[in-house]
């Protein structure tokens, strides 16, 4: 099987495997590059305002800007020859407009969708916290409820990091694509 170049968004909540997935999926391409959404707010120094529970219209602004900034970059990369990798938690109602950002095709959106058990069990795994100011079922109720049905999810409760990959490679070669 052979990857097909693009652009290849990863979404999911915290501790989903995101990341991990994310840096295996980019290394498949002879070109391969692994945009992290988040270095995007760790660049801003000072006024930083990080989403939370109770966002300000200040954090969501920040959000957003995070958000475009990915996909311009995503962008860039793919018209210079790179198949990209785009990965963040991205949720709810913003995910449509989000996607609306990116002009390469062809454009995968992937959701890893892991039970909160498969979730909190990583959480305690792993050597950052992602879960100070958010609960996992909250988040994970977003991501189920809000979130718009497109691309694919992957139920990943059960799956190393190596079968997910194996996963998205093989849906990815045989069908799912948006945009």
């Amino acid at each position: 099987m052979t990857l097909r170049n693009g652009v290849y968004v990863i979404t999911g909540i915290m501790a989903s495997g995101k990341s991990t997935v994310a840096e295996l999926l980019a290394a498949q391409f002879d070109r391969g590059v692994h945009v992290r959404g988040d270095v995007f707010r760790k660049m801003i120094v000072s006024g930083r305002v990080d989403m939370t529970p109770e966002y300000t219209p200040g954090a969501l602004e920040q959000l957003m800007l995070r958000y475009n900034m990915a996909a311009k970059v995503a962008d860039m990369y793919y018209r210079a020859g790179f198949s990209v990798v785009v990965q963040d938690t991205y949720l709810g109602a913003s995910v449509s407009s989000f996607l609306q950002e990116f002009e390469s095709r062809p454009l995968f959106f992937i959701t890893l969708n892991p039970s909160v058990e498969a979730v909190m069990q990583r959480e305690q795994q792993r050597q950052k916290t992602g879960y100070t100011e958010w609960e996992v079922q909250s988040l994970h109720d977003v991501l189920n409820n809000e979130n718009p049905r497109v691309g694919f999810w992957l139920d990943s409760s059960q799956m190393t990091p190596e079968q997910t990959l194996a996963e998205i490679v093989e849906r990815a070669v045989s069908r799912a694509r948006i945009a």
